[in-house]
């Protein structure tokens, strides 16, 4: 009995190893991305800023669009947009010929579905999840992208908000899961991509609702990824996104040290999704934006927490947040001053 036990180790050891020489190699040599064309894709929070981009990303790809938004307005907008990009390729595609030549093959013509949904509210979730497949049909790709921010520190921030923002960006996966995930499961096929935040790997002062929602998500998501490798199901894919500050207005006004600023800049929206789509054509389970979140994870891992709290001292990451919050907190109180209250 330990002899077996002692063979088992050191296999596992050498899958162990083999596993980090393959991941090596992916991060060396390119994997060949693979085609969503005809594949139904739901976006949460499809109205704009990162949502809107993988939108726009999919339809280049040919995918059968589901865009869900609160906003009817906004996530309108962004079905145009990806119409116009169908529109743009609407000429016939070629493949390659089983000879090496070139045979005309009859133009897919994919489509754009809006939906209005509180991801927030489950029954919302639900009840859009059953039009989404009697209307669309099954999905292949599902896409939790939606997220919120209070804006406030936690002593000033009104309870409604603290659970608006947990169901949101935590909760909601939870059921936009439950409502896809069985169909996947039984045609062992489809892809769960989790946009979380790198403040759902180490956190910073001022916005404890929005790092431990992220938090949550990055849990959930981990979780769900060993039980759908528990049941072997190796045809149902998992990426977590975790970019850095990206620039689309959610944290307006953050800042850390100004002479690390020009190294860590906020990063632009459009690099950030390229990134994300790069991973999930490829069948990466996880992508960090940029790489440096990679090393600041595991630094925060090894080293002691006042270790933590002298790097963020160092890089003005300790109250980065305090200037947006500072400005959320103004635009708040002009608004009420507006209104009369």
């Amino acid at each position: 009995m330990m002899m077996n036990i002692v063979v088992e180790f050191f296999v596992v050891m050498l899958k162990v190893l083999w596993a980090i020489v393959m991941a090596g190699l992916k991060w060396l040599i390119r994997p060949k991305e693979k085609s969503v064309a005809g594949q139904v894709c739901v976006i949460t929070g499809a109205g704009g800023g990162l949502g809107r981009l993988f939108a726009k990303e999919f339809a280049r790809r040919r995918a059968t669009l589901v865009l869900w938004d609160i906003n009817s307005h906004s996530n309108e907008e962004t079905a145009e947009m990806v119409r116009q990009i169908y529109r743009e390729q609407d000429n016939p595609m070629t493949k390659e010929g089983a000879v090496g030549g070139v045979e005309e093959v009859p133009p897919f013509q994919p489509q754009v579905y809006t939906y209005v949904v509180d991801v927030g509210k489950r029954e919302s979730v639900y009840s859009t999840a059953e039009k989404v497949r009697r209307e669309v049909g099954e999905v292949d790709l599902l896409i939790n992208n939606a997220g919120v921010v209070s804006g406030h520190h936690l002593l000033e921030c009104p309870d409604e908000l603290i659970e608006r923002t947990m169901v949101v960006n935590c909760h909601a996966h939870f059921w936009t899961t439950k409502a896809f995930l069985p169909k996947m499961l039984e045609m062992n096929h489809g892809h769960i991509v989790t946009v979380a935040s790198s403040l759902g790997l180490f956190s910073t002062a001022g916005v404890e609702d929005y790092c431990a929602s992220k938090f949550g998500a990055i849990g959930f998501h981990e979780s769900l990824s060993h039980e759908i490798k528990a049941s072997e199901k190796d045809g149902i894919k998992m990426t977590l996104v975790c970019p850095y500050l990206v620039d689309t207005g959610m944290f307006r006004g953050c800042r850390i040290r100004k002479e690390i600023e020009p190294f860590l800049p906020p990063l632009r929206p459009e690099f950030c999704v390229k990134q994300a789509m790069r991973a999930i054509l490829t069948d990466q389970p996880m992508i960090c934006t940029p790489r440096i979140v990679y090393m600041v994870n595991f630094m925060k891992s090894i080293l002691p927490f006042e270790a933590i709290v002298c790097m963020y001292r160092f890089l003005g990451a300790d109250k980065c947040m305090y200037p947006f919050l500072a400005q959320r907190k103004e635009a708040m109180n002009n608004n009420e001053a507006k209104n009369g209250i």
